[in-house]
């Protein structure tokens, strides 16, 4: 395998964080139940419309509610005695399943791709990146990003953080919600399999399925070298698809409910020709221009998806959006944006920033400001 070759299968496997394809056969609900939904009531207020002017945030500190009490970065919880700044909080981003912050074996490649200097760019310098297990399950992942958030409040001074998180991310976050309910301002999941993945149900034996080899035989050509020999037995592949199987996150969804006074909104892509629809629609208030603008573009399927893909869709000419990965109706959770024109490795700007597909001008860089932005028009 040549050199690009190479890379292109590391980042492509450590782009199946979180594996999520959703349940086929039981369609989980869209209110705002206990396990999901708005928690419009104690979620800061909703803007009535959103420009296309980038993030706000002069870092001053000068809107929101300011800490009381700062907290140590080793997690012992003991007060230092000193304030901590109100919003704008800092960014803290959590990767997913087989993620990273940079790919050592291949040259260092980011998994936020381009993402943080683009930001800073924007005048957004209070930014995190976790670095946490590449596979295991969320709640264990959550202790080590639980960390990372207590170290993200010390460096930058502030009271809390706002989390955005990519695919099993998103669930890490929601545990950390409950580890420091006080210290998470929000939590923007991107494609997070909320309601499991029938991918993990079939690896793990619990859905039968005729194409259950195939599945098999592209996870481990996935999670394998020269990856997997980084972490040896440090870590458990299985029990992150146990957890992420249908059952799994019916159990995992009862133990982690949303947390009052934590914003909870969500988006995700839509590829293989898919146009939206219902599943695709947002909820209240009007979705921001960088999904608006591109609800027209359409994204063809990347050879990397198209077993699972297929497995999602149930059919070339069916119109279930999904991501490649995640069901658009299985990322839904809180306040939910609607869908982009990006596949599950799109949407962190894989592989190097390419186009998402022939004649799709959607751009990953231009959603985190956007989501940054919509983040401070929340006062958060």
């Amino acid at each position: 395998m040549d050199g690009r070759g190479l890379l292109s299968s590391a980042v492509a496997a450590a782009m199946v964080m979180g594996l999520g394809c959703g349940f086929p056969d039981v369609p989980p609900p869209i209110d705002n139940g206990t396990t999901g939904g708005d928690d419009t009531t104690s979620s800061p207020s909703a803007p009535t419309a959103l420009d296309d002017t980038g993030p706000v945030a002069d870092g001053n500190g000068s809107s929101g509610d300011a800490g009381t009490t700062g907290l140590p970065a080793d997690g012992s919880g003991e007060s230092t005695g000193e304030d901590l700044l109100g919003a704008p909080y800092p960014i803290l981003f959590a990767h997913g399943f087989f993620g990273f912050d940079e790919l050592e074996p291949v040259g260092g490649v980011e998994y936020w791709y381009d993402v943080e200097s683009h930001l800073i760019a924007l005048g957004e310098t209070e930014l995190c990146f976790g670095q946490i297990d590449p596979f295991n399950d969320s709640i264990d992942r959550a202790d080590a990003l639980h960390q990372e958030l207590l170290d993200c409040i010390e460096q930058t001074g502030r009271a809390k953080v706002n989390i955005i998180a990519h695919s099993q991310g998103g669930l890490d976050a929601r545990v950390v919600a409950h580890l420091a309910p006080d210290r998470v301002a929000s939590i923007t999941t991107v494609a997070t399999p909320h309601y499991g993945t029938p991918i993990a149900d079939i690896a793990v034996g619990i859905l039968p399925n005729e194409n259950a080899g195939a599945i098999v035989d592209w996870l481990v050509q996935l999670v394998g070298q020269p990856l997997w020999d980084e972490l040896g037995n440090e870590t458990s592949f299985y029990d992150s698809m146990v957890q992420m199987s249908h059952e799994g996150m019916v159990e995992f969804n009862a133990a982690y409910p949303d947390v009052e006074g934590v914003l909870y909104t969500s988006l995700t892509g839509r590829t293989g020709l898919h146009a939206g629809g219902e599943a695709c629609e947002p909820d209240s208030p009007p979705p921001p221009l960088f999904i608006t603008d591109y609800e027209g573009d359409l994204d063809t399927t990347d050879p990397l998806f198209l077993i699972p893909e297929a497995i999602l869709s149930d059919g070339v000419l069916s119109q279930e959006p999904n991501d490649g990965l995640v069901r658009a109706i299985d990322a839904r959770w809180g306040e939910f944006l609607g869908c982009v024109p990006a596949d599950h490795v799109d949407e962190v700007g894989h592989l190097f920033g390419d186009s998402p597909g022939i004649g799709n001008d959607w751009n990953h860089l231009e959603m985190y400001a956007g989501l940054v932005q919509y983040l401070r028009l929340r006062d958060l």
